[in-house]
């Protein structure tokens, strides 16, 4: 019913259990259902709200998230055709070396199956647990593209920048994707425009086009001032399933599409579902009244 979009799903991972059967259920029925890609967020850890200072996160360490490129190598494993992106892995809180070895191997193994979204990230517990600067992370994450980009394309690397050091080494095996595609989050105009400068797609957290259309303007001049065809960019926003309605559904379709959207994901999470077949029936209910199954 809609074929210019990629139509995947947010696997619901923080209300859809840890039984790794259900997780291979929930890949196999996402496939078999036609969409194209799985999406997963990326919390490495969750913080005490009791803590010293307390905490007013969305997330807490009461909420389990699966490490992406883990979660993803085992659907991989269970699956044939369906893609898999990271929504956002927060990058700058990484070793960006590791990160470009664990996305290669991740890309050869699914095939080249991978779409790595990146983004600098809200939640400064973590970057102090993982013992990485939280205040200079935008301009480190810049320098971290460049790294991982040249790793994924080169089988040999030398690099020395402000915060990277690479002494002519390289990664064994390359990803087939060379380079692996990189989609950024973010909504601050730096964001905005460093998307439009070095990513492959954005991933709004805005749901309807009128709450983007400010970020939308400015990533659309900056992608001009970059001599990019805007066409050749893609946008990613995130459609809740509600109350199944499918005229809604289909109001917010088109207005993403007359906004540039080329990829879309369903979320199923935060509608009060207490069992992974709640999910899994939801996400059947979706492809069948939109036209993919």
């Amino acid at each position: 019913m809609v074929p210019e979009l990629k139509i995947g799903v947010v696997y619901p991972q923080t209300e859809f259990g840890n039984d790794p059967a259900t997780i291979r259920d929930y890949a196999q029925t996402a496939e078999g259902l036609g969409y194209t890609h799985i999406l997963a967020y990326d919390h490495v850890l969750g913080a005490n709200p009791q803590r010293p200072g307390g905490w007013s996160g969305p997330y807490t360490h009461e909420t389990p998230f699966q490490e992406p490129f883990i979660l993803f190598s085992y659907m991989a494993a269970l699956t044939q055709r369906i893609h898999f992106t990271t929504g956002v892995i927060i990058l700058p809180q990484r070793q960006v070396t590791l990160v470009a070895k664990q996305a290669a191997s991740l890309d050869v193994l699914s095939q080249g199956r991978l779409r790595v979204g990146i983004g600098t990230g809200w939640n400064w517990v973590e970057y102090q647990a993982l013992n990485q600067d939280f205040h200079n992370r935008g301009r480190r994450f810049e320098e971290q593209i460049e790294v991982m980009r040249l790793l994924w394309t080169q089988p040999l690397v030398s690099f020395e920048g402000r915060w990277h050091s690479i002494p002519d080494a390289g990664i064994n095996p390359l990803p087939i994707q060379r380079p692996i595609p990189l989609w950024f989050g973010g909504h601050a105009e730096p964001a905005l425009r460093r998307a439009a400068r070095l990513g492959d797609g954005w991933m709004p957290n805005y749901y309807t086009p009128a709450e983007a259309n400010p970020a939308l303007e400015i990533l659309h001049k900056s992608l001009l001032e970059n001599q990019r065809d805007p066409k050749s960019f893609g946008i990613e926003p995130r459609l809740s399933y509600g109350k199944g309605n499918l005229q809604d559904w289909l109001a917010w379709i088109q207005g993403w599409l007359a906004a540039g959207a080329t990829h879309m994901t369903l979320n199923t999470m935060g509608l009060g579902f207490k069992k992974p077949s709640e999910h899994l029936k939801a996400i059947q209910d979706f492809a069948q009244k939109i036209g993919l199954a």
